[in-house]
């Protein structure tokens, strides 16, 4: 079996997906709040950036953005690298572009959703959020012989929801400070 997924094709169909499930829980709940949607729209964003540079290669074909491939012939072995810190030593064309690309892409996780989610209140339950999701991005690119699961990755990503969630939660701190401190003046 062999199957391949465009970059566009993928977009529109979770874009769609998307759209409907919000429909059908606004007609559900009898209202829609825009704030609420933009807001998680903020999230589809963050969720369709990283999905554009994890599962489609940054290399081009003739059809512009190389697409997902998936054999089932070459499935297995997985290619998986469960050697922490492997990139320290294994280097290659634009290495450091990927360490800096991993955590860079993260840091919007960190910062959007405890503004979307009011469960992720502080920064341990973000950055468990944000390690959740790069677990879930590791594991669903296991069936697709020419993405490898790393573990780097997943160390770099929580990196990067981590230095989000900082960025966040100290802008609310700061934000509370000023807020008291205005208070006491008045």
């Amino acid at each position: 079996m062999y199957l391949v997924i465009r970059f566009h094709v993928m977009m529109l169909l979770v874009t769609i997906a998307w759209i409907l499930f919000r429909f059908i829980i606004g007609i559900k709940n009898q209202k829609v709040s825009i704030k609420r949607e933009i807001q998680l729209l903020a999230v589809y964003i963050c969720i369709i950036f990283i999905c554009r540079f994890v599962y489609f290669p940054l290399e081009h074909d003739i059809y512009g953005i190389a697409p997902l491939v998936f054999v089932k012939n070459l499935m297995f072995p997985p290619r998986i690298n469960l050697i922490p810190f492997n990139f320290l030593t294994d280097v290659y064309p634009g290495w450091q572009i990927n360490i800096i690309g991993n955590i860079l892409m993260f840091i919007p996780v960190g910062i959007v959703w405890p503004i979307c989610f009011k469960e992720l209140d502080n920064i341990k339950k973000t950055v468990l959020a944000g390690f959740g999701f790069t677990l879930l991005i590791e594991l669903s690119q296991l069936p697709f012989f020419d993405r490898c699961s790393d573990v780097d990755d997943l160390i770099l990503n929580t990196t990067g929801a981590a230095i989000g969630a900082v960025i966040y939660f100290g802008i609310q701190r700061i934000k509370h400070a000023y807020t008291a401190k205005r208070h006491l003046a008045t």
